[in-house]
């Protein structure tokens, strides 16, 4: 379950703000392809992982793998997980997490988060796609937020699907 609340301190997460939670296995689509985008992964994992969730992060299993092992060790993950976290910046979404958000849909909560500024004419507001807007169970729409807020609202919208305690909420991965 979660941690204490002086388990674990980072500079964007404060101490005090750990909170219980109902543990899931997430499954965490988004770019990977910068420095930039590795190190925000990885700071948003850490935090969902300090909360006490289990996260498939893509970036730490794919190293040496071809196309082929990527793609099957991917969807394994997303097959794994009980719902899945998406990052939808750029100035249109990555392509892999496209792909990986329409194939959890319909079998697993989404959790779309985008923090760009950039915005999709005709995107009904969002500035993305509303392919994938309308794929989310929950959508984070967040222009430049830090990475403190988004992780809060992050574990706000996964005890929303999974609340502590296990009543309500969306069934499981028991596999």
């Amino acid at each position: 379950m979660g941690l204490a609340n002086d388990a674990i301190a980072h500079p964007w997460w404060p101490v005090g703000r750990f909170r219980d939670t109902s543990a899931m296995r997430i499954y965490f689509a988004g770019p990977l392809f910068s420095a930039a985008e590795r190190d925000w992964n990885v700071a948003l994992a850490s935090a969902l992982r300090a909360a006490g969730h289990e996260v498939f992060l893509p970036q730490e299993q794919e190293p040496g793998k071809d196309a082929a092992g990527i793609f099957a060790t991917d969807v394994g993950g997303i097959d794994w997980a009980d719902g899945l976290v998406a990052i939808m910046d750029g100035a249109d979404p990555d392509s892999g997490t496209c792909w990986e958000v329409g194939y959890a849909y319909g079998k697993k909560p989404i959790i779309l988060v985008r923090t760009d500024m950039r915005r999709n004419q005709g995107s009904g507001g969002s500035g993305y796609n509303p392919m994938l807007t309308e794929a989310a169970t929950i959508r984070i729409d967040a222009i430049a937020a830090p990475i403190g807020r988004i992780v809060g609202e992050v574990l706000d919208a996964l005890d929303k699907l999974f609340p502590p305690g296990g009543s309500g909420g969306v069934k499981r991965n028991v596999a």
